[in-house]
């Protein structure tokens, strides 16, 4: 199992639509992240920045996004939630959510 952590920012007043769309996350979107490995998968928002973490149980991490990234139905669901948001001036070019280094772990 392997750990990840991300932020990305919300445009100015999106917090009550990204808040209000994820108490309804689309039942078809929750089985393909489960099917591609993903556990523990959590989002926090802290002013206008959303933190993500979830934990991947898989061998093939790659592999695995992409089958998700192809998916019409997350396709859609990405559609509807990438405008309520922006890229942290950290992003890398072509990152959406911003990997964060993981510093400290206690089981």
């Amino acid at each position: 199992m392997k750990r990840y952590a991300s932020v990305i920012h919300l445009k100015p007043d999106a917090a009550l639509a990204y808040k209000q769309l994820h108490a309804h996350t689309w039942k078809p979107v929750l089985a393909k992240i489960t099917e591609c490995n993903i556990r523990n998968y959590s989002i926090y928002l802290y002013g206008n920045t959303l933190f993500s973490y979830f934990e991947y149980v898989g061998d093939d991490y790659e592999a695995d996004m992409a089958k998700m990234a192809q998916d019409e139905v997350t396709q859609a669901w990405w559609s509807v939630c990438k405008p309520l948001q922006s890229p942290v001036p950290e992003a890398r070019p072509g990152e959406w959510w911003h990997d964060i280094e993981e510093v400290f772990h206690l089981d």
